[in-house]
């Protein structure tokens, strides 16, 4: 079953006008997620919203309210929520094209598949994919969702768009608030040289299909040994610090052993692999 959209509207370039549907790109349908428990009855607890008057209510006779002093509300309607209209509601307007590098990773948040929405569009959405991939560059929009107007950043990819939505500047903590807390200590050259070589020798290409949640693993794991009655295993202990006198010896030892470096595919499995679109020949794409 395909997914719903999670926005319908247009695409505007100027006066290039098409049809578009935004879908979530990620997934988190395989989280393991816990109920709450009444331990003598093992009953599932229900949440009853209760008035701290009245008592309990139904769900279905509550309204919203927004909070402007110390339990004073405005009350709005989903009637009145549903009359505030601006034109990103609709409309995903391409204002303005960076270059990759110009936006910050602290602001990228979640990516989205951009898609013509119907065969009438295709022509005009190609039109605009293509201008925007010989561009080199990132497109920036606005659009309306849950409630909130939010900066997109548009990037070509196959016969697609991904949007990444990009985080407002007041949600983006300043890092010096945080950094500028850390010691200034001069690194020891010959430690810095070693370490250099740790990480050549553990470089190796991205290959996300390899990594997996460990913690989800584990409380598989946990749950599957307590289905069949067994205890479960502590598969893991708390590391212990490097001594600072012990550095050097540790990063010595860590060269000597050889850090384990990143798996490669074998060549005769990538010989077997059919030939994948080729990028295009810009570094912003490969940033971003």
């Amino acid at each position: 079953m395909a997914p719903r959209p999670t926005w319908q509207g247009h695409l505007r370039l100027s006066l290039v006008t098409c049809p578009v549907a935004l879908y979530t790109a990620t997934s988190r349908t395989s989280d393991i997620s816990f109920h709450l428990l009444n331990p003598e009855t093992n009953n599932r607890i229900r949440m009853v919203p209760t008035d701290p008057e009245t008592g309990p209510i139904d769900r279905s006779e509550l309204v919203k309210g927004y909070e402007f002093e110390k339990n004073q509300y405005v009350i709005v309607s989903d009637e009145e929520l549903k009359s505030v209209k601006i034109e990103s509601n609709r409309v995903l307007d391409i204002e303005r094209f960076v270059d990759a590098e110009d936006i910050d990773r602290l602001y990228w948040n979640d990516p989205f598949y951009l898609m013509p929405d119907g065969k009438m569009a295709a022509e005009a959405f190609a039109v605009i994919r293509e201008a925007m991939e010989r561009s080199g560059r990132i497109a920036l929009g606005r659009v309306v969702m849950h409630t909130r107007e939010r900066l997109m950043a548009l990037e070509p990819r196959d016969n697609g768009i991904v949007a990444y939505s990009l985080r407002a500047h007041d949600e983006v903590r300043k890092p010096e608030s945080f950094f500028d807390e850390i010691p200034d200590v001069k690194a020891n050259e010959g430690m810095i040289e070693i370490a250099e070589k740790i990480i050549e020798q553990m470089a190796g290409p991205f290959e996300p299909e390899e990594f997996r949640d460990r913690y989800e693993d584990a409380l598989r794991g946990l749950i599957d040994a307590k289905l069949k009655g067994k205890t479960p295993k502590v598969t893991a202990a708390e590391p212990e610090d490097t001594d600072v006198k012990d550095l050097m010896a540790m990063l010595k030892k860590s060269l000597g052993e050889g850090a384990q470096p990143a798996r490669r595919k074998p060549a005769a499995r990538k010989a077997a692999e059919p030939a994948k679109r080729k990028a295009p020949a810009r570094k912003t794409a490969r940033r971003a």
